[in-house]
């Protein structure tokens, strides 16, 4: 069992890093500014991580919360679950950070690529393989189009939420607060198997989009 003070200078050496790449970027934050402003010795910090990334990719899965368990929305409404999967936010405390630091990593990434394959691994997979499972459970009950690659239909419910994250958040924008229920009725419009009782907002959300 780690000593608590090893689980505090863990701790400590994860937020100064969340917040030293939140405000300087990732590229520009060393590990003896990490180092400093933790007050964790630098010998400290490469016995649990052997680089930057390493200790970049731990920093993620903190800020997630990767290893909390995530809920299963399955209620049997396909449009609600949809919704409440585009909503939920793990660790959500953290939401603002997370707006923060999303523009560095994306900078990062783009100039990284296999730090950026093992940031979709580690942190962007579970959202992706919830939403995917839940997109076939709609295809085998009925409720969604057979010819629907669940590819592109993660694509497109994702596409709206990350403009938000990455454009509107950051540079300002009208956008509507339920963002999430007007992407999964477009998507529904679209893909959604017919029935009587259609959602009466299906229609009108394509405009939207």
């Amino acid at each position: 069992m780690a000593r608590p003070r090893s689980i505090a200078a863990h701790r400590k050496v994860l937020e100064a890093a969340l917040n030293l790449f939140a405000e300087r970027g990732i590229d520009a934050t060393s590990m003896d500014a990490i180092a400093e402003t933790s007050g964790v010795s630098k010998a400290t910090i490469y016995k649990h991580w052997r680089d930057k990334d390493k200790l970049c990719l731990e920093v993620l899965g903190y800020l997630h919360g990767v290893d909390e368990e995530a809920p299963v929305f399955d209620s049997g409404d396909l449009r609600a679950d949809l919704i409440a999967q585009l909503n939920y936010q793990p660790a959500a405390h953290r939401k603002e950070m997370k707006e923060r630091l999303l523009p560095h990593l994306m900078a990062y990434s783009a100039k990284n690529r296999t730090f950026g394959e093992q940031w979709r691994a580690r942190v962007l997979e579970r959202p992706r393989a919830q939403l995917r499972d839940m997109l076939k459970r709609g295809i085998q009950y009925g409720k969604l189009a057979k010819s629907l690659d669940p590819e592109v239909g993660i694509a497109l419910l994702i596409g709206p939420m990350l403009y938000r994250h990455v454009f509107v958040n950051r540079f300002g924008g009208k956008i509507p607060a339920d963002l999430a229920a007007y992407a999964a009725d477009a998507f529904l419009a679209a893909y959604g198997v017919k029935t009587k009782k259609r959602h009466k907002r299906a229609r009108a959300c394509i405009d939207l989009f």
